[in-house]
């Protein structure tokens, strides 16, 4: 029942430790910090009441990671989040996202080579399909050419496992292929917030509302959309973060019908970037500033999921709905921006 989480103080990551944590296993985190604070633990703790052992360094070292698995020997499960995630950055820095997303999962499973049986569940992302020729989007759409960096680590990351798993008989995993999560936890002690400038549309929303942002940019209104704008598939964090541990479970129970599976995780519905907008406002009551600005280099038109396999295969479906995960997220907002203690 002991789970390593690498990224596990992290925005989704921290949200799959508590799931995990509330079904009884044991996690131990691995986190650099790069993109999220030691104080994560708190707000896991608040709602759980269990601390997550924790350890920090960074699985670019080799060394470091090769160590961690000769103190924890028995330790075969891993949910593996510790990466670069960000578009527009992956753009201006592709090194960056090369050597951190792609090295770190090289050496995870080079330990895991040598484990009796080893569960592996892959943080991918929708990205590896780009601009799909048929929406909503299946398993089966064909991989295209990355638009990012990001992406290509994505593709990349797959690829790498894959072959691993085919060389590799002890060694299975699921990768779980989501879109755009949103929102926080219910009890506003844990939510997204990353730092510095966000790269993701909620929290520059949610800044923008609470003052700590001056405007918010809205890239591209030329879109061949319904409001000219891009569409994704926002998914609540919380269903998202359920979707690990039922994927888990299955590799656990030994359910799966190949030593690497795909699922995408999504609510198969997809929203324009206004209509979150404007959802937003009415939730907050809160009338956002925001402005037109030129496309952003790697995005796409439209992406949304469909999520037939990971309904009836998984037995897992999204249960939240767009208002709710804005809600929470505003939520999260204002608890952070209240303390004034708060690492942010």
């Amino acid at each position: 029942m002991k789970v390593l989480v690498t990224g596990g103080l992290g925005y989704i990551g921290s949200h799959v430790v508590v799931e995990l944590q509330q079904q009884g296993y044991q996690v131990v985190i691995i986190d650099n910090l790069m993109n999220s604070s030691e104080s994560v633990i708190d707000g896991i703790v608040e709602i759980t009441g269990i601390t997550p052992e924790f350890e920090k360094f960074d699985l670019r070292d080799k060394k470091n990671v090769r160590d961690f698995f000769k103190r924890h020997k028995d330790l075969q499960d891993v949910i593996h989040f510790a990466a670069s995630k960000a578009v527009g950055e992956s753009v201006k820095d592709p090194l960056l996202y090369y050597e951190n997303n792609l090295n770190s999962l090289i050496y995870l499973l080079q330990e895991l080579q040598g484990a009796e049986q080893a569960n592996f569940i892959f943080s991918s992302s929708c990205t590896v399909y780009g601009q799909a020729d048929i929406l909503p989007i299946t398993e089966d759409a064909p991989i295209k050419p990355a638009e990012s960096p990001y992406g290509n680590t994505k593709q990349i990351g797959e690829e790498i496992i894959l072959d691993v798993c085919k060389a590799n008989q002890n060694i299975n995993t699921i990768s779980l292929r989501y879109f755009n999560p949103i929102g926080a936890h219910p009890s506003a002690s844990i939510g997204e917030l990353p730092q510095g400038i966000p790269q993701n549309l909620v929290p520059f929303i949610t800044q923008t509302a609470i003052g700590l942002r001056e405007q918010l940019s809205v890239f591209g209104n030329d879109y061949p959309t319904r409001d000219g704008t891009c569409i994704r598939d926002f998914i609540h964090v919380v269903d998202l973060a359920k979707a690990h541990v039922v994927a888990l479970q299955r590799l656990q129970k030994k359910q799966n019908t190949n030593h690497f599976e795909v699922f995408n995780i999504g609510t198969g519905q997809g929203s324009t970037v206004l209509e979150v907008i404007r959802t937003f406002e009415e939730v907050s009551g809160i009338d956002l500033n925001y402005k037109f600005a030129d496309r952003r280099s790697g995005d796409i038109v439209a992406a949304y999921a469909d999520t037939q396999k990971a309904n009836s295969v998984l037995g897992w479906r999204s249960e939240l709905q767009l208002r709710d995960a804005l809600e929470s997220a505003w939520s999260w907002e204002k608890k952070i921006r209240d303390n004034k203690t708060s690492p942010y």
